[in-house]
């Protein structure tokens, strides 16, 4: 049975359209409670956050009414990072998480990303049975069973202590930082772990109004750090995105340090000190064939999956490998974190600058990056490619001329109605031909 609200990361949409509303919503509640509560507790639990945009409060209301009409209780912690809902879920015994955000979307829309009781998000199976669960409906439980809703007032603390906890303390000094926070989820608990680790801390993206998340900030705009980094004599920049499971660095210089060599860096750290399980790191088709060089260079082994942090985690715990990530910048340290953790992410880095001594453009040197775009189109229709004629023509001509020397996606984004085209290759020229061929075909074919 193929998902219908569900795409390879939760549900997502245009908030207050179908189905980012409040009755969906309400539905979504009730079946989270029917398919993942349990008899460990007189009632189920469930943590609830969101980010900041203003639709949240919204759901966050209609999402709670479902889970207490099936009898759970809900722990809402306010805007919190996403990975600080999947680790509260888990510390606290809780069934389930939920949190509501669109993540690097604009403000105009949102979702919703559950999590089981261990902090993982959901296998397909489970998001399958939650969709059945709406469809069959049902009525909520009698009187006596009702649910009841709780603010978890310490949970901000609770993630904290955490997140610092997963380096040490003052393990930052001497450092000068920017952080940029999207004015989303993490807008005031990043600088605040930052500083209480020893770093001082220069803020942008820092006053959420409900619609400017990730407004001209954050991942999507590493620009925005780049400039700070320079003005202020930084020795890095941290962007994060909407919900903080994402982090984009600059350099000293304001040069943007990607996912792909965080990864890198991490993963030649962590072997020199023999702590990466499998001498292994596990990345998406998107990751730059200058990193798979690099790590072979090193004797570390690739693991490639789909596109998606979820497909990333689920090899993890597969192979029991310990460092993975995506190039946008969501980076797994399965020792610490069940899911992308922008912090964590971001301590790991600036640790590994002060241990060394090293700045992060050096630490950033040790692999080329092969010439690569990446472009994102929307398409009125999402039709199968092996259905379509002229694109996978295109496909397989790029793919005949680049050979071993380079490569190209092409594949449909999960969450909105967009095909993502990537051509990799070690002359930009070529780069540059096939990108705007394939480009050019898809919008045709796929909007014409």
């Amino acid at each position: 049975m193929k998902k219908k609200l569900f795409g390879t990361d939760g549900i997502r949409g245009e908030a207050n359209r179908y189905p980012i509303t409040a009755d969906v919503a309400l539905l979504v509640g009730q079946a989270v409670a029917r398919v993942l509560g349990t008899a460990r507790f007189r009632r189920g639990r469930a943590v609830l956050g969101k980010d900041t945009r203003i639709s949240g409060y919204m759901l966050e209301h209609a999402i709670t009414s479902g889970l207490l009409s099936m009898g759970m209780d809900v722990l809402e912690v306010g805007p919190m990072p996403t990975p600080a809902v999947a680790h509260l879920t888990r510390s606290m015994g809780a069934d389930c998480g939920i949190m509501i955000t669109a993540s690097h979307n604009p403000a105009g829309d949102n979702g919703i990303k559950i999590f089981a009781a261990d902090g993982f998000k959901l296998p397909d199976e489970v998001e399958l049975a939650i969709e059945a669960a709406i469809t069959a409906g049902g009525d909520g439980v009698t009187v006596d069973r009702i649910g009841k809703a709780y603010r978890l007032d310490d949970a901000r603390g609770r993630y904290i202590e955490f997140a610092k906890g997963s380096i040490g303390n003052h393990a930052l000094r001497g450092l000068r930082v920017v952080v940029d926070c999207a004015n989303g989820a993490a807008h005031s608990i990043a600088p605040l772990i930052l500083r209480e680790l020893g770093a001082e801390v220069i803020e942008s993206g820092v006053a959420p109004d409900g619609l400017n998340i990730n407004e001209n900030c954050g991942t999507m705009h590493p620009a925005n750090i780049g400039r700070l980094v320079r003005e202020h004599h930084a020795d890095a920049g941290i962007a994060l995105d909407g919900d903080a499971d994402r982090v984009i660095f600059c350099d000293a210089d304001g040069r943007e340090v990607n996912g792909d060599r965080i990864i890198g860096m991490v993963a030649l750290d962590f072997k020199n000190r023999g702590r990466l399980a499998g001498d292994t790191v596990v990345v998406t088709g998107m990751s730059n064939l200058g990193l798979h060089r690099a790590m072979k260079q090193h004797g570390i082994r690739i693991e490639v999956t789909d596109v998606g942090d979820r497909y990333v985690i689920e090899r993890m715990r597969e192979g029991g490998f310990n460092v993975g990530g995506e190039q946008s910048g969501h980076i797994i340290f399965m020792d610490y974190a069940t899911t992308g953790d922008g912090l964590i992410s971001a301590l790991h880095v600036l640790q590994l600058m002060v241990r060394t001594g090293k700045t992060l453009a050096e630490l950033a040197a040790f692999m080329d990056v092969f010439p690569q775009e990446i472009r994102s189109l929307p398409v009125a229709r999402k039709i199968p490619l092996a259905q379509l004629e002229a694109l996978p023509a295109a496909i397989e001509a790029c793919h005949a001329e680049l050979g071993e020397s380079g490569r190209t996606i092409v594949r449909y984004s999960g969450t909105e109605n967009k095909i993502r085209i990537l051509v990799e290759a070690e002359e930009q020229l070529r780069v540059n031909h096939w990108i705007d061929t394939l480009c050019t075909t898809a919008s045709r074919e796929l909007n014409g």
